[in-house]
C-alpha cells in the first residue's frame, strides 16, 4: 500500500525536487516515509524559520521552488516569518505542513501544536493555503501549486495534511498536467511599444528582480534604444560593467533626476516598491512621462498604474520588442547619461559608505561569480545604494521587503547547497547573527562551501544611528554579541578575525580553499 506521505516523496520527485529543508516531528513523521529511498535529500534546520529561509535562499539560487516540511502549530508559526520575505520578493517556495485530524479542527479540544484556524492565518500570508481533506486532492494541489510558480508572481504557497490523512492509501498517484498560460504581449501592444520607443529622445529602463530571466535580451534592447539601464537591489548582475548600466538605487537624488527628465520609462518586473524607490521615505520620487510597466502579475500593475501597464512574461517581451526594433540610432547619448549619472550617484552616498562598496567589489573581485548573501547589516544597506554584482541573481538579501533579520546564513545555506559549484558569501551583522546562530550547526552537518562574514559593529549600528539623528537617546541597540571566533570553533568551523583589511582577499581564498564552511569575522572600523 502507497500512502499519502509515500504519494507526496514520488510526486515531488516528478516536479524535479532534489531538496527539501524541516525538522521532523511526532507530527509530520508520515510524511517523511518514503523519503530515505528517494532521491531527495533531507536538510535538518535548528529552527523552522531557517527551513522557510533555507528553502529561499535555494529557490533564488537555482530558479526552482524552494521545499520546507515543518509541524503544526509552532513549526508553521516559526516559519510564517521566512514565508512573508518570500512573499515580499517573489520567491517560489513550498510549505507542507501537517495539522491535527479533521474531526477536531476549530473545535479548541486543547490536542497538542492546536491553532484556533492555522489555514486562516496561513491565508494572510501564502498564495494560496489548501487542505488536503481527501487524499485524491494532493496531486491535483501540487499541480496548482507548480503552475502558479511557473506562470505568475511566484510566492509562498502552503498545503497543510491532517494527521488522520497522512497515512492513508494513494495508489497510483501520478503528476497532473497543467495548462496554466503565461501572459503575453500581443502583437498590437508590441506595436505600440515601438512606436513610442522610436518616438523617445531620452528613453530609461528599470529593472528589478523579474527581469532576471530577461537578462541576455535585456542588453540588445537597450543597446537599440541606447537607454540607461537604472538597476533595483534584486535586479543587480544584469549588464554587469556596461556603460548603459547604473548599479544605483532609484532613491539617490541623481537617479531621481534621470528619471524625472526621461521621456520614456520602462519598468520591467519591478513592483516600484519604496524600499527601492523611496528609501529615505522622503515623498521625493518624480512623477514619470510615458510610464511603462511590465510584469507578469495583474495585481502588481494596479498598485502602480501606469501609461501603458503590460501583462507579460519578461524574457519573452524583451525578447519581441528588441526584435522589433531597429539597430540603435546615434544622438540619445545613453552612455553619457548613464555615466553623468553613475558618477553623481558616487558623490551622492558619500565616503562611509563609499568604503563599504568598495569592501564588496574587493570580495567580488576576489571571488568571481558568486553568490553573495545579504542580511539587514551595514554593508548590505550600502550595496543596496550603490553596487554592481558581476552575477544575475548573485546578489540577494533580506533588507529590502519583508526586511526579515536573521535571514542571510540560512537563505546562503540554501543557496550553497543549490550551487555547491559556486562561491557562496554570507555578510551578516554581529546582531543579526544571533537570530540563527544554530544554523552554523546545519553548515557543519552537509559540509557546505560557504563563507560567513560577519560585520562586526558591536550591536545594531544602524538603528543607533537613526535614533541619533531624530534626538532620540540610545536604547537597547547594544545587545552583547559572543565571540565568533569560538562559536566557530565549537562547531569545528576554520575562523580567522580580520586586523587589516588588506588581509580580505587571502582570508577569502582561504575560506574558499577549505571547501567547507568558513568564518571571517571584520570589525566595521576596519573599513570605515
Amino acid at each position: 500500500m502507497t500512502t499519502v506521505g509515500e504519494a507526496l516523496v514520488h510526486l515531488l520527485e516528478s516536479y524535479d525536487v532534489d531538496t527539501v529543508f524541516g525538522i521532523p516531528g511526532v507530527h509530520t513523521i508520515e510524511l517523511y516515509r518514503g523519503l530515505a529511498g528517494s532521491k531527495i535529500r533531507h536538510i535538518t534546520p535548528r529552527h523552522e524559520q531557517g527551513a522557510g529561509f533555507m528553502a529561499d535562499g535555494y529557490a533564488r539560487a537555482t530558479g526552482k521552488p524552494g521545499v520546507a516540511f515543518v509541524i503544526t502549530g509552532p513549526g508553521i508559526t516559526n516559519t510564517i516569518t521566512a514565508m512573508g520575505q518570500a512573499r515580499a520578493d517573489s520567491i517560489p517556495m513550498l510549505v507542507i505542513s501537517g495539522v491535527n485530524q479533521r474531526d477536531s479542527l476549530g473545535k479548541g479540544m486543547g490536542f497538542l501544536h492546536e491553532l484556533p484556524n492555522q489555514r486562516a492565518m496561513l491565508q494572510t500570508v501564502a498564495m494560496f493555503s489548501h487542505r488536503i481533506e481527501k487524499p485524491d486532492e494532493l496531486p491535483i494541489v501540487l499541480a496548482r501549486a507548480f503552475a502558479l510558480f511557473a506562470s505568475r508572481r511566484p510566492g509562498p504557497v502552503h498545503i497543510e495534511i491532517p494527521l488522520d490523512v497522512m497515512a492513508l492509501p494513494l495508489e497510483g498517484a501520478q503528476r497532473e498536467p497543467s495548462d496554466a498560460p503565461v501572459p503575453h504581449a500581443s502583437t498590437e501592444t508590441i506595436a505600440e511599444l515601438v512606436r513610442h520607443c522610436l518616438s523617445a529622445e531620452r528613453p530609461v529602463i528599470l529593472v528589478g528582480g523579474g527581469a532576471k530571466s530577461a537578462a541576455d535580451g535585456l542588453k540588445v534592447l537597450a543597446e537599440k534604444l541606447d537607454a540607461p539601464v537604472v538597476a533595483t537591489t534584486n535586479g543587480r548582475g544584469i549588464m554587469h560593467k556596461h556603460p548603459l548600466l547604473i548599479p544605483a538605487s532609484p532613491s539617490l537624488k541623481a537617479v531621481r533626476e534621470l528619471l524625472a527628465d526621461s521621456d520614456l520609462v520602462i519598468a520591467l518586473g519591478t513592483e516600484m516598491g519604496p524600499t527601492d524607490y523611496d528609501m529615505y521615505a522622503d515623498g521625493g520620487f518624480p512623477e514619470l512621462k510615458r510610464f511603462v510597466r511590465i510584469d507578469i502579475d495583474a495585481g502588481q500593475l494596479d498598485r502602480w498604474p501606469a501609461f501603458m501597464p503590460i501583462e507579460a512574461d519578461a524574457k519573452e517581451t524583451v525578447g519581441s520588442l528588441s526584435a522589433a526594433l531597429p539597430d540603435r540610432r546615434n544622438g540619445r547619448g545613453g552612455e553619457e547619461r548613464a555615466k553623468r549619472v553613475r558618477d553623481a550617484a558616487w558623490a551622492d552616498v558619500g565616503a562611509r559608505i563609499q568604503g563599504q562598496v568598495r569592501f564588496l567589489n574587493t570580495l567580488r573581485d576576489t571571488l568571481p561569480n558568486s553568490l553573495i548573501v545579504g542580511d539587514s547589516t551595514q554593508t548590505i544597506y550600502s550595496g543596496n545604494l550603490y553596487y554592481d554584482h558581476d552575477r544575475v541573481g548573485g546578489w540577494f538579501n533580506a533588507a529590502t521587503g519583508f526586511g526579515a533579520l536573521g535571514f542571510g546564513p540560512p537563505a546562503a545555506i540554501g543557496a550553497a547547497l543549490g550551487k555547491p559549484e559556486t562561491s557562496t558569501v554570507c555578510i551578516v551583522g554581529d546582531g543579526g547573527f544571533q537570530f540563527v546562530l544554530g544554523e552554523i550547526g546545519a553548515a557543519v552537518d552537509e559540509n557546505v562551501p560557504m563563507i560567513f562574514i560577519v560585520w562586526n559593529n558591536q550591536g545594531y549600528q544602524e538603528i543607533e544611528r537613526a535614533m541619533v539623528e531624530v534626538n532620540i537617546d540610545p536604547v537597547g541597540v547594544r545587545p552583547s554579541a559572543p565571540d565568533y571566533i569560538k562559536i566557530a570553533e565549537a562547531y569545528g568551523v576554520p575562523a580567522e578575525r580580520l586586523s587589516d583589511i588588506g588581509e580580505l582577499p587571502a582570508s577569502l581564498l582561504r575560506g574558499k580553499a577549505s571547501n567547507s564552511p568558513y568564518l571571517i569575522e571584520i570589525d566595521e572600523k576596519l573599513v570605515g
